[in-house]
């Protein structure tokens, strides 16, 4: 069985935890930063968890790291 390739942009977006949930950064802090509250702009500068839901599917893309 042949290895399987590591999908490099999800590699770049996802970083494995101590636990192995897979942490990623939230969406809609990259521009029109102006009408979003000051506390909302903090929320999404924290990182997430990635959902149980899409796990396996993200350790597919992601099998060696």
């Amino acid at each position: 069985m042949p290895k399987i390739k590591t999908n490099r942009g999800a590699a770049k977006r996802l970083k494995r935890t101590g636990s192995g949930k897979l942490k990623r950064a939230r969406a809609f802090k990259n521009h029109i930063l102006t009408k979003k509250a000051p506390d909302r702009k903090n929320r999404l500068a924290t990182s997430a968890i990635v959902d149980k839901a899409d796990q396996p599917a993200m350790d597919r893309l992601i099998p060696y790291k």
